[in-house]
């Protein structure tokens, strides 16, 4: 029997350090733009969903054809927005889907379903891929992770981890994992997730995802080789047009 995946994109306007985020403009398209049309080509997705709290935002994925489901604005995470929008749709899998990944890539999202039909305890999956440089291992919005043999997360920081030890001795960057910031949940896992309170570990590090390892439960990780650009600050928006640039076909 198949299972059916929902996938949904959280767009919150509101943001710190860059308000309108999911509206800034990319080589000419709004950024939640890309993110859609990227994701809607994922062929595990059967159905596709931007949750946000937001009418300008609302309006811009109207506009340019997409589903569009209006969530509660006191909401404190992505994560409860995906799961208000999960809970009144019949599905077995959830997608959440950074509405600050533009250049997310179909088959990242189809790898990220993949362990959901090879085995059925696993509740959660997210994506990591190899550190490729300095810069990134340094920069605290490249969130480091470490595994397990069993391709599970240990630990997520912003901090470079593990220690570099052997690593560091030959001065090449070699062994270390950034995380992509794109989960799958069972449903019913996701709900009871966004029942637990935010732990310690989630909070000091401002990361989601410790609040599963720190209440015990498994989160599978799965490795690719993408060139992902979150964006986080005004001055992304650069890194990713000059990506697309280079890369006109990166779908």
């Amino acid at each position: 029997m198949g299972l059916f995946i929902l996938g949904v994109i959280p767009a919150r306007f509101h943001s710190t350090r860059f308000p309108g985020k999911p509206l800034a403009i990319i080589s000419g398209k709004p950024m939640i733009q890309h993110v859609y049309e990227r994701a809607l080509k994922a062929s595990a997705i059967n159905k596709l969903i931007v949750a946000t709290d937001n009418e300008r935002i609302k309006d811009v994925v109207e506009g340019f054809g997409g589903n569009v489901v209006m969530t509660d604005s006191t909401l404190p995470s992505g994560t409860d927005r995906v799961a208000e929008v999960a809970r009144g749709i019949d599905a077995d899998i959830i997608l959440n889907i950074q509405g600050d990944e533009p250049l997310v890539h179909p088959d990242m999202l189809n790898a990220l379903s993949k362990p959901f039909f090879k085995d059925s305890k696993i509740v959660m999956t997210t994506l990591v891929s190899s550190i490729k440089s300095q810069d990134e291992l340094d920069d605290p919005d490249v969130v480091k992770v470490v595994v397990n043999n069993k391709e599970e997360a240990i630990y997520f920081s912003r901090f470079p981890i593990p220690y570099p030890g052997k690593m560091g001795h030959d001065k090449k960057i070699t062994g270390y994992l950034k995380h992509i910031g794109l989960y799958g949940y069972r449903k019913d896992f996701l709900m009871l997730l966004t029942s637990l309170p935010p732990s310690s570990l989630e909070i000091s590090e401002r990361l989601e995802q410790l609040r599963v390892i720190e209440n015990g439960f498994k989160i599978k990780t799965v490795k690719v080789e993408a060139n992902t650009i979150g964006v986080d600050k005004p001055e992304d928006i650069k890194k990713v047009e000059t990506f697309l640039k280079k890369n006109p076909l990166h779908y």
